[in-house]
């Protein structure tokens, strides 16, 4: 069966390059490449993503298959964003994944290759070069010289249109993007934010016709600079050009940020909303997802909506759950929704979530009978103490993987169990709490209390899932982990969330108890073969 879908160079407005598209077809088994250039038809609904099941790590040679998955695009040379052009679906990396796996005993790992082109629905770009020739892109490898890339393959369709857009505004304003040596300009970065969340169109329709939401890092420290007239035009600009009752409606929402460091980040703490809708919401893995535009949210929204629905598999209906690394508590809530969760506990470190995750909670299925909970905690102060009360432990660490004490925490959940009664409902209940670190958790909690009385329990987890984005961290996590006998592992899947990179995201599925090792696998084949 073949896979048909529409490369990124969907002809827009804002757009320098003639409407044409390529159009490629998808062999499941070969990637077989039958290739045409037409005159560009109305936006077709994307694809269905493939899922392999990896038998063999040996990935093909550059051949009429990786042809066919080759991301053909004019920026790979100099952009540092994509680092290899051919295999798009089959990333080198899977080699040493498959080989790390089959080693642990698990035969079965899936590789979900999701979207190839087009994925990208969040992106932060340097703004450089001059009023007249502005520069939207990102670094040069190694270096800080900007890289424009008006047609990047990995970038949502209405993310190099909303740049077009911007460069537009850039010049008819004369606005002056940021000089890194002098410290001077006016727009040193911009995020493109695009929402696929549409109900007033057909669920197919959604991705192509996604809005984008731009935020302006302006240089300056508040709104009230000399150069804030500018930021209203080119704002006002963006709008009237690309919202609502433009020609062509492109833009979601403007927003400003304001920041003069020197040192190499990209937002500020100052905010301020300038035009269009201040509520951004996305669809993901069954629930309506707030997301603020200082929130971490996933770039590649479809592969995260699959893996949030794998996961729900492997988590038992009526379950108490722990969300560790929470961020606005995607994962937790839409556990919530789709497992019907006894209680969900949230837990993030960053504060800026809070506000994303009530607006989440308010459009929550009025059905929901959980307990539900955020806390701004830092999960390496006493992580036992969150580990308590939970059957099912969810993480989803930063690229360099769990805090070593939460590690230590799972590995001798032997030792604390004799601990558990003395941490029960320690979080709610007791009253008496010196901690600091509790204390601020539960300052900055947001409560929301089922409507059927809960037990509150002293119980162990018995399943951890790890969502991995950081493959060589997770590595030696899960080595730490099996080693300490405390956790065996039983499922393993791949999601390719970013096409283009050596990166790709890792569902693993740990269960308590020791697991069979390869040792013993060996032992048990010997007797065979003596009797």
């Amino acid at each position: 069966m073949a896979l048909s879908f529409l490369s990124s160079s969907v002809h827009h407005p804002y757009s320098p390059t003639p409407p044409l598209v390529t159009t490629y077809r998808f062999s499941t088994t070969c990637c077989a490449l039958q290739q045409a250039i037409t005159p560009a038809p109305a936006p077709a609904p994307a694809p269905p993503t493939t899922t392999l099941t990896i038998s063999s790590p040996t990935l093909p040679s550059p051949s009429s298959s990786s042809l066919s998955c080759a991301l053909d695009c004019q920026h790979f040379q100099s952009c540092s964003g994509c680092t290899h052009e051919f295999n798009l679906h089959r990333p080198n990396i899977l080699n040493d994944v498959t080989d790390f796996f089959k080693i642990l005993g698990v035969d079965d790992f899936t590789f979900d290759t999701c979207r190839l082109y087009g994925w990208r629905c969040r992106a932060k770009l340097a703004v450089r070069g001059s009023s007249t020739n502005p520069l939207i892109g990102l670094y040069e490898e190694g270096t800080h010289n900007i890289v424009d890339i008006p047609f990047c393959r990995a970038h949502h369709p209405n993310i190099n249109a909303a740049i077009g857009l911007l460069k537009q505004g850039i010049v008819k304003l004369d606005v002056e993007p940021y000089d890194e040596d002098e410290g001077t300009g006016e727009l040193r970065y911009v995020q493109m934010a695009v929402t696929t969340h549409s109900t007033s169109l057909p669920a197919a329709e959604r991705y192509l016709s996604g809005k984008v939401q731009v935020s302006l890092v302006w240089n300056s420290r508040n709104e009230n600079s000399h150069s804030s007239e500018k930021l209203n035009a080119l704002s006002n600009f963006l709008w009237r050009n690309g919202g609502p009752r433009s020609s062509f409606h492109l833009i979601h929402s403007v927003w400003g940020n304001f920041q003069t460091s020197t040192k190499n980040i990209i937002f500020g703490n100052r905010w301020r909303h300038l035009l269009g809708e201040r509520d951004f919401w996305e669809h993901v893995g069954g629930v309506d997802i707030s997301l603020a535009p200082s929130s971490f949210g996933q770039a590649n929204t479809r592969a995260f909506d699959s893996l949030l629905r794998k996961l729900h598999t492997y988590v038992p209906y009526g379950a108490s759950i722990t969300d560790l690394y929470a961020g606005a508590g995607v994962i937790g809530l839409s556990l919530a929704v789709s497992r019907k969760c006894r209680s969900v506990r949230c837990v993030e470190i960053n504060k800026e979530s809070k506000l994303s995750f009530e607006n989440t909670v308010s459009r929550l299925p009025k059905s929901i009978d959980s307990s539900i909970s955020w806390h701004q905690a830092d999960t390496s102060h006493e992580p036992f103490s969150w580990l308590v009360g939970s059957e099912v432990i969810v993480v989803d660490p930063p690229r360099k993987g769990l805090d070593p004490s939460l590690v230590d925490a799972l590995q001798n959940l032997k030792s604390y169990k004799l601990k558990a009664k003395a941490f029960e409902s320690s979080f709610l209940k007791d009253k008496d709490e010196k901690r600091p670190w509790i204390l601020r958790a539960r300052e900055a909690s947001v409560q929301i209390e089922s409507k059927t009385a809960q037990e509150i329990t002293q119980s162990l987890p018995n399943t951890l899932i790890y969502i991995s984005c950081g493959w060589e961290s997770f590595k030696e996590d899960c080595r730490s982990l099996l080693s300490s006998n405390s956790w065996r592992l039983e499922k393993a899947h791949g999601f390719n969330f970013f096409p283009g990179t050596e990166s790709i995201e890792v569902l693993a599925v740990f269960k308590r108890g020791p697991g069979v090792g390869l040792k013993k696998k060996k032992t048990g084949k010997k007797k065979k073969k003596q009797q």
